[in-house]
């Protein structure tokens, strides 16, 4: 037999590669033959690189570039199939731990992440996959282009490296300067919101809050971000602002699309074509996923459905287990290829509580539906 175990993480409990160490032994317990293939699923944040470099094999490099203060910082990018493809995640230097009790995005950067993009490119790779998320900034990745050479300057001429609180004094931005190893590199930019670029659903109001903004700090940064994406279109002729996850990580979508000619593509389908999904499961006898909790969000194609979606072309038993599950969403999770869910919370108890059970009840989970299977 052969089992392919690529869930989520269940946030705050278990990260992806604990859930595939607890699914693994429960099935060296009852089918000690069988083969099984564990892709622990990154989702752009924090853990990315390390869930990616555990999933297919590879190398972390580690560079010293500016953390969300402008102050110096070893940092790393991972480095799979066989050098040509750089995997970097924005958290591991732009990251809201980072700052610590210093939360504020009028004065943080993504400068570090845009120093690690160029440090990917001059190790020659082919293709840069960068993950959103967990982010400190709100700077639309103004920071993160100026590091590659992309200059911004104010109403008067002065050139400056624009942060939250000073988007809305570029008055004119000059792509002439950025690094010519970034024209041959494809970029992937792993976004999993939808939030547009500003205004009341965009990156200031809904994310502005948990990175340290009051009321008065939202408008500012809302308006700067607004600026950025007129002076963006005034250069470019291209307004980028309704896009999808423009929002994302204080408006790092729309700089990646803006600055480094990214498309943003859902961490899923990302992982998926990286660790070559579609193959890898064209002998398997079951693919065991799972997330937190199963709900409206995830029928949006994050990772269950996004799995069971592929799934279902080849006719490939799903089995879902999940923190939770919204009655309402299940029968939706059927029809787009789920083969069965199961919730692994055995008492009735709040989360505060079932949350010191996690790794019990998933094991104890598991081990029920692996005994089903064997007595089939």
């Amino acid at each position: 037999m052969k089992f392919v175990l690529i869930p989520d993480s269940f946030k705050g409990t278990l990260s992806s590669t604990q859930i595939c160490g607890i699914i693994k032994d429960k099935i060296e317990k009852h089918f000690p033959d069988a083969e099984s293939i564990s892709v622990p699923v990154a989702d752009g944040g924090e853990g990315s690189v390390d869930a990616f470099l555990a999933a297919v094999g590879g190398t972390k490099e580690y560079v010293t570039v500016k953390n969300p203060y402008f102050e110096d910082m070893e940092s790393y990018f991972g480095l799979i199939d066989q050098g040509e493809t750089a995997v970097i995640e924005m958290a591991s230097c732009a990251g809201l731990p980072l700052v610590e009790d210093r939360k504020n995005p009028k004065l943080t950067t993504t400068y570090g992440v845009g120093q690690l993009i160029l440090a990917a490119a001059q190790k020659g790779v082919k293709k840069m996959i960068v993950g959103l998320g967990g982010s400190s900034t709100n700077d639309g990745g103004c920071g993160a282009a100026a590091a590659v050479g992309i200059r911004f300057y104010d109403k008067e001429g002065k050139e400056f490296v624009p942060t939250g609180g000073t988007t809305g004094d570029i008055a004119r931005i000059d792509f002439s300067g950025k690094d010519k190893m970034l024209d041959n590199i494809e970029i992937i930019t792993m976004c999993d919101i939808d939030n547009p670029m500003f205004g009341p659903t965009g990156a200031s109001y809904v994310f502005g809050p948990q990175k340290g903004a009051d009321e008065k700090m939202v408008e500012e940064l809302d308006e700067g971000i607004q600026n950025l994406s007129r002076v963006i279109e005034q250069e470019t002729g291209h307004n980028i602002s309704l896009i999808p996850g423009t929002g994302a990580a204080g408006a790092m979508g729309a700089g990646m699309i803006a600055f480094f000619d990214s498309r943003l593509q859902m961490g899923i389908q990302t992982v998926l074509d990286t660790v070559k999904f579609d193959s890898m499961i064209k002998d398997a006898d079951y693919i065991f996923t799972g997330e937190g909790k199963l709900d409206s969000q995830s029928l949006r194609g994050k990772v269950v459905i996004g799995i069971a979606e592929r799934a279902k072309k080849q006719d490939r038993a799903v089995i879902a287990v999940v923190g939770g599950a919204d009655d309402s969403e299940i029968q939706k999770a059927y029809e787009m290829g789920v083969t069965a869910v199961f919730p692994i919370n055995r008492l009735p108890q709040d989360f505060s509580v079932s949350r010191n059970y996690s790794e019990a009840n998933l094991g104890y989970t598991v081990d029920n539906i692996l005994r089903l299977l064997k007595n089939k």
